[in-house]
């Protein structure tokens, strides 16, 4: 049986962009993600270390939120690598990353780019 674990709204201060001002004041980003993998015996024994474990995979969106790029697709590809090397059991993978009131001289509430894996 598989199961799908979506973390929505993950939000975070970080400096992408492809202006210096983006990339030194920073901007506010969210990132959303549906994981989809086999369920296996973590329902069964109820045992958490054979799950995707969701803090582990919070931990590592907010690390490569950190490392600063031009473009959100490279960020969400970043997210989707990292990802799949913590947990080679995941069989699909949605990210969205947003820039929320990006720059482009009025009002927007967000930009994202969505990876599917």
């Amino acid at each position: 049986m598989k199961y799908r674990i979506a973390l929505e709204r993950m939000e975070f201060h970080a400096f992408h962009g492809c202006y210096e001002l983006e990339r030194t004041v920073g901007n506010r980003f969210t990132v959303d993600l549906v994981i989809t993998t086999e369920l296996g015996d973590v329902a069964a024994e109820d045992r958490v270390e054979k799950a995707v474990n969701y803090l582990t995979v919070y931990e590592i969106v907010r690390r490569q939120m950190a490392i600063t790029q031009h473009t959100v697709e490279r960020v969400a590809m970043n997210i989707i690598d990292a990802l799949y090397v913590a947990f080679p059991q995941i069989e699909h993978l949605v990210c969205t990353v947003s820039k929320l009131a990006p720059p482009l001289g009025g009002k927007l509430d967000r930009v994202s780019v969505t990876l599917e894996q």
